[in-house]
C-alpha cells in the first residue's frame, strides 16, 4: 500500500495560517504588557536602577564595550519563545487535522467499504493507530469472509446430506413397497429387491458412520489409544488388505521404509484408517495406475515423512485446494458407484491434526502423492 502524508484542504490551510496570525498577535500584546510592566517597575525603583547599572559594569567586555540593554537581551529572549509557542500551537493544530482525517477516513470504512484502507503517513503516534485500524479492520474482513465460507460449508452439508440419504432411502422405499403390496410374484425377484434395500440401508449405515467419525475427530471429542507402531509393518499390513483389489485392476502395491525399523506412537486403528482412505481413494480414482506406493522416510531426528503415491490420471488443479473440504468430491454427480460419501480425505486431515501432523498433496502427469508429516512421539501440548 502506497503511503501518503494527509493534504490539508484549502479550509484547513486558512485556519491553521489564520491560527498562526492569532498566536503571533496574543503574543505581541503579551510581551509588550511585561515589557511595559518591568520598565514602570525599575522606573519607580531606585535601587532596580543601580543594581542593573552595577551588573553592567561587572559584565562589560572592555572599555566602551557593555553588555546590550536588559531590553534588548528580554526582547531577544521572548523572541526566541514566542517562535517555540508559535510552532507549537502551529503543530499541534496540524495534528489535531490529521486526526480529523484519520477519523473521516474511519467514518468511510465503518459505512461498510471494507476493502477500503487508510494510506495516511504520519511521523507522530497517530501512526500506530492508523497501522492499528487497518490491520483491525483486515482480520474483520477476514472473519467476515470466514463465517460466509462456514455459512456456504453448512448450506453444502445440508445440501450434500440430503441427497446422499435421499437416493438409497428412495430405492429402499420403492423395493419394500413392491414387497409390501405383493407385486413381486417370484421369490428371486423378492431376494434381489431385499439384498438392494440392504445395500441401499448399508450405504446409509455409512454415511451415518462417517458423519459421526468426522464430528467426533473434529470436535477432539474422540479418545487417542496411542502406542509404539513398527511403520514398515503397518504399510505392509495396509498393502496386503487390498492386494486382491489392486490385482484385479493390475495395480502393484509397494512398500519402502527408511530406515526398515522405524517406529512412531501413533493411534494404530486411527492411522490404519488414514492409509485405507487413501490407498482405496488411490484404487478408485487412479485410473489408468500401475502402481500404488506407500513410501516413509525419516525427516530429521524427531519426524517422518509417509507418502501415499499412484501413476494414475491426475487430479484437476481446481480440485487440489479443495480435496480435504468435507463431502467435496472430484466428481460431481455424487454417484455412489463412482465415489463415497466425501469425508474420506477430510476424516483423514483430522486424524493427522490430532497426531499434530499435517497432509497436503501434488498432483502433476507423473505421480499424485499424498504427503504426510507426523512426529515420532506424541507430546502433551496446548491447543
Amino acid at each position: 500500500m502506497n503511503r501518503k502524508k494527509v493534504k490539508l484542504t484549502g479550509k484547513e490551510k486558512s485556519e491553521l495560517f489564520g491560527e498562526g496570525v492569532v498566536t503571533v498577535v496574543l503574543l505581541l500584546l503579551l510581551n509588550l504588557s511585561i515589557l511595559i510592566l518591568i520598565n514602570l517597575a525599575i522606573l519607580n525603583n531606585q535601587d532596580l536602577i543601580n543594581g542593573i547599572w552595577i551588573i553592567k559594569q561587572s559584565i562589560s567586555f572592555g572599555e566602551g564595550f557593555h553588555i546590550y540593554s536588559w531590553q534588548n537581551i528580554f526582547v531577544g529572549f521572548m523572541a526566541i519563545t514566542d517562535l517555540i509557542v508559535l510552532y507549537w500551537r502551529l503543530i499541534r493544530r496540524y495534528h489535531q487535522m490529521q486526526m480529523r482525517h484519520v477519523i473521516s477516513e474511519l467514518h468511510y470504512i465503518a459505512e461498510g467499504n471494507f476493502d477500503h484502507r487508510i494510506n495516511f503517513y504520519v511521523k507522530t503516534d497517530l501512526q500506530k493507530v492508523i497501522d492499528s485500524i487497518n490491520s483491525l479492520v483486515d482480520s474483520t474482513v477476514a472473519a467476515m469472509q470466514e463465517e460466509r465460507q462456514i455459512e456456504q460449508s453448512k448450506d453444502d452439508l445440508v445440501t450434500n446430506v440430503s441427497h446422499d440419504i435421499r437416493t438409497p432411502l428412495t430405492s429402499i422405499i420403492g423395493y419394500l413397497g413392491l414387497l409390501r403390496t405383493g407385486t413381486v410374484k417370484s421369490e428371486e425377484d423378492a431376494k434381489k429387491y431385499i439384498d438392494i434395500a440392504y445395500l441401499k440401508a448399508n450405504q446409509m449405515k455409512s454415511l451415518a458412520d462417517d458423519l459421526y467419525e468426522y464430528t467426533t475427530v473434529r470436535q477432539s471429542q474422540t479418545t487417542m489409544s496411542m502406542s509404539e507402531l513398527h511403520v514398515n509393518s503397518m504399510l505392509e499390513q495396509v498393502a496386503a488388505s487390498f492386494e486382491l483389489e489392486a490385482e484385479k485392476k493390475n495395480i502393484q502395491l509397494n512398500v519402502e521404509t527408511t530406515p526398515a525399523d522405524i517406529t512412531m506412537e501413533a493411534d494404530a486403528e486411527k492411522m490404519g484408517r488414514v492409509f485405507n482412505n487413501l490407498v482405496s481413494n488411490a484404487l478408485k480414482y487412479g485410473n489408468g495406475a500401475t502402481n500404488i506406493n506407500l513410501i516413509a522416510t525419516r525427516k530429521d531426528v524427531d519426524k517422518i515423512v509417509i507418502r501415499v503415491e499412484n501413476d494414475g490420471e491426475p487430479i484437476p488443479n481446481d480440485a487440489l485446494t479443495k480435496i480435504f473440504e468435507r463431502f467435496y468430491r472430484v466428481e460431481t454427480s455424487r454417484s455412489v458407484e463412482t465415489g463415497g460419501t466425501g469425508l474420506g480425505l477430510a476424516i483423514t486431515q483430522s486424524i493427522i491434526e490430532l497426531h499434530h501432523g499435517k497432509i497436503s498433496v501434488t498432483s502433476d502427469e507423473a505421480l499424485t502423492a499424498f504427503i504426510i508429516e507426523l512426529p515420532l512421539k506424541q507430546e502433551e501440548r496446548e491447543d
